[in-house]
C-alpha cells in the first residue's frame, strides 16, 4: 500500500464520517465495512434488507453484529424520505406511490439519507451500475449549486507526485461550460485530498493558439471561463500536455503561462482522451489509478468498479469521507 493510501486512510479516521453502504448484500462491502469499522475510517452504515444482510454474512462467517443496518421496509423515517422525494420529483410528475417503490432501492434510500444529513456520504457500485448509481445520486442528493454537470475524476498516484485527471469517466462531449465547471470541481476537491494548491490545465493538441480548430476553441474558451468563475486557481489553457507537465517545454512553447509546465489537475477535452490517457498512464507509466470518482453533487455518492477489491473500498471510502 502506497505512503499516500495510508496518509487517505489516517486522514479519514480523524473525521469519522458516516458513510452509507447500499450494495451491502456483497460480500466484498460487508468485508470492507468490518476493515472500516474496525481502523476506525469511517462509522459505517449498512442500507437494505436486514434479513438478507444478516445472511449474507452469516453464509460469509462474518460478524456484522456492532454495524447499523438501516432497513427501509421498517424504518420511522421511510415516509418522511417518500415525502421529500417526491417533492424534490415534482417537475417529473412522481407520485407519492412511485416514490415510495422508488425509495425501497437501497440505492435511492441511501441517498436520502445523505440529503436529510443522516449520512456524511454513500458509496455504491460493487453490485450495482455506474448508470444505476449516477441516477440515484443525482434524483436523491442532486447536483452542486452553480455546477452544470456531474463528471469524475481519477487520482493517478506516482511514487514522487499525484496527478488529477478529469474526467476519464462520465461525460463523453462536454462543453465549454461543462469542461470549465469538471475543471471546477476537480480543483476543489484535489486540494481538500491532497492538501496541495491546484495548478490547472486543460489540454489540447494546440498550445497557446499554435492551431485553429473548433475542439482547439472550446478548450480555450473552457480555460477562459474557468479562469471568471475561479481566479484565484492558477490555470490554463489550451496547453498540450508536454506544455503542460514539463517546465523546460513550457518556457518554450508556453513561457507566459501560470502553469509553468507544472500543473497537477489536467482537464481532458473529451472521454475519449481521458479515458485513454489515464489507462496507458496506469498500463505504461506505472502509476495507481483511484478512480473514478464521481463529483459536482451536493453530497459525496462514490461509484465503486463492479471488479473492485475489498481493500479498493476501503480507500475509496476514505476519499468519500474525505470529500464529505
Amino acid at each position: 500500500m502506497s505512503s499516500f493510501i495510508n496518509r487517505l486512510r489516517e486522514q479519514a479516521s480523524l473525521l469519522k464520517q458516516r458513510i452509507a453502504f447500499p450494495d451491502d448484500t456483497d460480500p466484498r462491502a460487508l468485508r470492507a465495512v468490518m476493515i472500516l469499522q474496525d481502523l476506525g475510517i469511517c462509522s459505517p452504515v449498512l442500507v437494505g434488507t436486514r434479513t438478507d444482510i444478516e445472511n449474507i454474512a452469516l453464509e460469509q462467517g462474518l460478524s456484522i453484529e456492532q454495524i447499523p443496518i438501516e432497513d427501509p421496509s421498517t424504518s420511522s423515517s421511510f415516509e418522511d424520505y417518500v415525502i421529500k422525494f417526491a417533492e424534490r420529483r415534482v417537475s417529473k410528475g412522481i407520485t407519492l406511490e412511485q416514490a415510495r417503490t422508488q425509495l425501497q432501492n437501497p440505492l435511492y434510500y441511501a441517498g436520502m439519507m445523505a440529503e436529510s444529513n443522516i449520512v456524511d456520504g454513500c458509496v455504491a457500485g460493487s453490485l450495482s451500475t455506474t448508470g444505476d448509481v449516477l441516477r440515484a445520486a443525482i434524483q436523491t442528493v442532486g447536483i452542486e449549486k452553480g455546477i452544470s454537470v456531474v463528471s469524475s475524476f481519477f487520482l493517478m498516484v506516482f511514487a514522487e507526485k499525484i496527478l488529477c485527471y478529469t474526467d476519464c469517466g462520465v461525460v463523453p462531449e462536454p462543453n465549454e461550460d461543462q469542461l470549465a465547471d469538471i475543471a471546477l470541481s476537480a480543483a476543489k476537491n484535489f486540494q481538500k485530498i491532497t492538501g496541495e494548491e491546484p495548478r490547472v490545465a486543460f489540454l489540447s493538441f494546440s498550445t497557446a493558439g499554435s492551431a485553429e480548430h473548433p475542439a482547439v476553441l472550446k478548450v480555450r474558451k473552457a480555460a477562459q471561463i474557468f479562469h471568471s468563475k475561479a481566479p484565484l486557481i492558477i490555470s490554463d489553457g489550451e496547453l498540450q500536455a508536454d506544455a503542460a507537465l514539463v517546465p523546460e517545454i513550457a518556457i518554450r512553447k508556453a513561457p507566459n503561462s501560470v502553469v509553468g509546465g507544472s500543473a497537477n489537475v489536467l482537464v481532458f477535452p473529451d472521454l475519449n482522451a481521458g479515458n485513454i490517457s489515464y489507462k496507458l498512464t496506469e498500463r505504461l507509466a506505472g502509476a495507481q489509478a483511484l478512480g473514478p470518482i464521481i463529483q459536482g453533487l451536493n453530497r459525496p455518492y462514490c461509484d465503486l468498479s463492479r471488479g473492485c477489491s475489498v481493500d479498493d473500498i476501503v480507500t475509496i471510502v476514505a476519499l468519500c469521507s474525505i470529500m464529505a
